[in-house]
Order: structure tokens, then sequence, then C-alpha cells
């Protein structure tokens, strides 16, 4: 594989306080297919980062997963999987990429060099999943926690405290579907302003009885204003 690195690769292992005892397998988290591509003529054996991006994927869900599993006991698994989604989506994966200067470091194709793949969003979120997985192939899940856990929990907390991943609606559906024949129902109650700028006012009702009220711009925003309210009732 080339050697001439972007950066002197020892400046990223201090970056993410790990050093490698395979130089290759963080080599190869650090080399986008469009590098690869272009290698391939001279050094057919050439390989890219998707693989790793595959596992690495797995990586983080664990680490994550199991994060809010155990810091989380009473948040229902319709909360849990909705908050990781959140958690480790393309724009946290590529903020922490850009924390620890990932772009500096890879392996491009001069198209990709030339048109700001560095900067990429897709390209930084893959390659911090390939060298999640890389860290793991070469000292196992410690280090990868080590690494991940003191970033990506700040990104959880922050969405769990803000209820940045909360559908109230499915979420009251949940809790009435625990009942049978009980039936829920939205109805718009209110409409004020202008044509172009309306607020809507729906009530969010269970067998006839009115659970909460809420407020909104559009039918769908007013709705969920509805149904955050009536699930105060429900203690949530």
């Amino acid at each position: 594989m080339n050697q001439n690195y972007p950066l002197p690769l020892g400046k990223l292992e201090e970056a993410i306080g790990y050093a490698f005892r395979d130089r290759e397998q963080l080599i190869l988290a650090l080399t986008h297919s469009s590098h690869c591509n272009e290698t391939k003529v001279k050094e057919p054996k050439t390989a890219c980062n998707e693989r790793l991006e595959f596992l690495g994927d797995s990586v983080l869900s664990f680490i994550t997963s199991r994060y809010l599993y155990e810091t989380y006991p009473k948040l229902p698994e319709g909360r849990l999987s909705p908050i990781r989604a959140k958690a480790v989506c393309e724009k946290t994966l590529c903020k922490l990429a850009q924390e620890i200067s990932l772009g500096d470091y890879l392996f491009l194709g001069h198209g990709e060099e030339h048109t700001n793949g560095r900067k990429r969003p897709s390209i930084l979120a893959d390659a911090f999943e390939a060298l999640l997985a890389a860290m793991y192939l070469d000292g196992g899940i410690e280090p990868v926690k080590e690494f991940l856990l003191p970033r990506i929990t700040k990104e959880i907390d922050a969405i769990v405290e803000s209820g940045a991943d909360l559908d109230y609606k499915t979420a009251l559906q949940q809790v009435i579907q625990q009942e049978r024949g009980e039936v829920l129902e939205y109805a718009i109650v209110g409409e004020a302003g202008p044509a172009h700028q309306k607020t809507f006012t729906v009530e969010a009702r269970l067998n006839g009885n009115v659970l909460g009220k809420g407020s909104g711009s559009s039918k769908r925003e007013a709705e969920q204003c509805a149904a955050k309210e009536a699930l105060k009732l429900f203690g949530m």
C-alpha cells in the first residue's frame, strides 16, 4: 500500500488515545474507495475501508445500546431504539470525526480530493465507523469503549434530556394499546390565522374523553403537542 500518509499517523493515534499494534488496520480504515479504485491498476490487492465500516457499525451499535440499557433502565424499548438511531446518525458521526481531524488523515482519490471529500459528512461518518472496527480488531472492545463513550454519551444524554427522540403520537398509542378496545383519535377543534400561516388546535381523545390539547402550524405538529400533553396523564 502507498506509504505516503496524508499526515503522520502517530498524531491520529494520540488524538484517539490508542497506538495500533498493526498499523495496516489503521491504514485500511483510512482508505476510501476512491483511492482504492485509482491505485488498483498499480496495486491490485489494495483494499478500502467499506468492510471495516460494516463491522464498525455493529461495534458502535453494541456500545451505544449497552450504555443506554444500563444508564436508562426505565426507558422502554420504544424510546431506546430512536435514541440510539439519533445518537449514531451521520451528522453525529461526522461531528465526532471532525473533533479528531479524521478527514486530514484519509487516503482519497484525486476526484474526491478536489471536491472537498475530506470534509464530506458521509465520508467522515463512514471512516469513523471503520476506525472503530480497526481499533476493535487490533485491541478488542475496551479501547473502543474508552475512546467512544466519553464522546457518544454526551450526544445520548442530550437527546434523552431534550426528548428530541420522541414521537409523542407513537408513544401514546403504545400506552393506549395495552388495553383492548380503547379508541384513540385526534380531532381538530380550532383553526386560526390566514391560509398561508394557520394555527391548528387539536384534541387527543380516548373513547371520546379529552386527554390533551395542543396547537401548531400544521395538523401533525398540533397532534404531536396534544399527544405530548396526554402522556403527562400517564406519568410520561
